[in-house]
């Protein structure tokens, strides 16, 4: 999330959010809510989205176990930390805390944050084969095809990028708006792709959590695998978004 203010984060997240709800209501899909995106607008709150499928519906490239833990557990503690780095933001605006622990709070928003917005994102872009649209549309596959030369160049593209993210973090496809392109990018950690300046389409968690019980140090067959639950009529929802379209 690079260095985002914890004063920034909240609206700006708010807003993220209400905008993509926005556009999807707009376009008649009604694809997600508010919710789906990890917030509570009656409470205010971040909240943990449920999952669309069952834990074991991405076996066998994605295992049961890891997802339970990954979503319940990992993720879960980046909705925590978030709510709890913001609560005390708040406190120390009241004149309530320690005006000293600004610059901690304000770290654990931005660590917190990226990590509830990644997964997020990452959650909803995936899917079992039953219930995902296995290849992008005609528009997102034409803009593949011209920034990566072919679906199998991006794939290329894509996997060579998650397996060299050092130690952990993510591979996101992105939509650049100001060249109006498609890119590659590696994140470290939880850095947040928005303060970038560029849209996250589709992203690959490559944090040991994420794959080590049934991939063990085996990073590249499970970034592999990844391509088997993509939902790209998801990715799709999110490039039209990205477009303005």
């Amino acid at each position: 999330m690079g260095a985002l203010g914890a004063a920034a984060f909240a609206p700006r997240a708010l807003a993220q959010v209400n905008e993509t709800d926005r556009a999807l209501a707009q376009g008649g899909r009604g694809i997600i809510s508010a919710r789906d995106l990890g917030w509570d607008p009656e409470a205010r709150r971040y909240i943990l989205p449920e999952l669309r499928y069952a834990y074991d519906a991405l076996e066998p490239h994605i295992d049961a176990a890891t997802m339970e833990i990954h979503h319940s557990r990992h993720h879960a503690g980046y909705v925590s930390g978030l709510n709890k780095a913001l609560d005390e933001l708040a406190k120390i605006r009241k004149g309530e805390g320690d005006a000293g622990l600004i610059k901690h709070w304000s770290r654990e928003v931005s660590f917190h944050g990226g990590g509830h917005v990644n997964h997020t994102l990452f959650w909803l872009t995936m899917g079992p084969k039953d219930f995902i649209a296995e290849s992008p549309s005609l528009e997102l596959l034409a803009h593949m095809e011209r920034d990566f030369g072919s679906m199998n160049g991006f794939w290329t593209h894509f996997e060579a990028a998650a397996n060299a993210v050092e130690g952990s973090g993510w591979a996101w496809l992105v939509y650049e708006p100001n060249a109006g392109r498609l890119l590659i990018t590696q994140m470290e950690k939880q850095q947040d792709l928005w303060m970038t300046g560029a849209a996250p389409l589709l992203g690959v968690d490559v944090w040991e959590h994420a794959y080590y019980l049934r991939y063990q140090n085996r990073r590249g067959d499970y970034v592999k695998a990844f391509r088997n639950v993509v939902n790209w009529a998801m990715v799709d929802e999110l490039f039209a978004i990205a477009r303005g379209v």
